[in-house]
C-alpha cells in the first residue's frame, strides 16, 4: 500500500515555509490505518518489548494498538502537568527555547524492554527526551518506530543507539 497517497501535504503550516506532513488523511482510512499498525507490528515484534511508549498526542494513537498487536503494555508519555503522579521528567529543544515531556515514575518496571512510537521523527528531539525517560526508569530502550521520516532532518542521528523504523521516509 502507498501510505505517501494517504498522507496529505500542507504548504505553510504552522508557519510559512513549512511542509507539514497530515496523517489525519491517514487515519480516516480504514485500510490505511489498518496496514499502517499491521506494518509496524510485522517489523517491530522481533523487538520483544514489554511496554510501548507513546508520546503525546499522536504517538496515542498509534502505540496503543501497536500494544494491542505486540501483546504488551502501553504507557504515556505527556506534556507537564498532565500526570497526577509522581513523574520523570526531560527537556528538549525546540527551535526557540525547550520544551519538557514527563512519564510517571512508575509506570515501567525496573528492567522492562520498551519500544518507542510517534507518528514522525524530525529533529528527533522528542523521541531522544523519551529515550531518557526510559534510561531514568532502569529500563531497555529496544527500539524506535515512527510512520514518517524526514530524512533531510538528520533525526536519527539525535537518537540513542537503538533500532529505527520508519514506514514512510520524505
Amino acid at each position: 500500500m502507498d501510505l505517501k497517497a494517504l498522507i496529505r501535504d500542507i504548504p505553510d503550516f504552522p508557519k510559512p515555509g513549512i511542509l507539514f506532513r497530515d496523517i489525519t488523511t491517514l487515519l480516516r482510512d480504514p485500510d490505511g490505518l489498518r496496514y499502517t499498525i499491521d506494518s509496524m507490528a510485522e517489523q517491530c515484534e522481533d523487538f520483544a518489548p514489554d511496554y510501548i511508549v507513546g508520546m503525546e498526542s499522536r504517538g496515542f494513537i498509534f502505540g496503543t494498538p501497536l500494544a494491542y498487536r505486540l501483546e504488551a503494555g502501553f504507557v504515556p508519555v505527556r506534556k507537564p502537568g498532565k500526570l497526577p503522579a509522581a513523574v520523570h521528567a526531560a527537556e528538549y529543544e525546540l527551535e526557540y527555547g525547550t520544551d519538557r515531556l514527563e512519564i510517571h515514575q512508575d509506570a515501567l518496571p525496573a528492567g522492562s524492554r520498551v519500544l518507542i512510537i510517534d507518528d514522525l521523527i524530525a529533529t528527533g528531539g522528542t523521541a531522544a527526551a523519551t529515550a531518557e525517560l526510559i534510561d531514568r526508569s532502569d529500563c531497555t530502550l529496544v527500539g524506535f518506530g515512527f510512520i514518517i521520516e524526514l530524512t533531510g532532518l538528520e533525526g536519527r542521528k539525535n537518537l540513542p543507539a537503538a533500532p529505527v523504523i520508519s514506514l514512510v521516509q520524505y
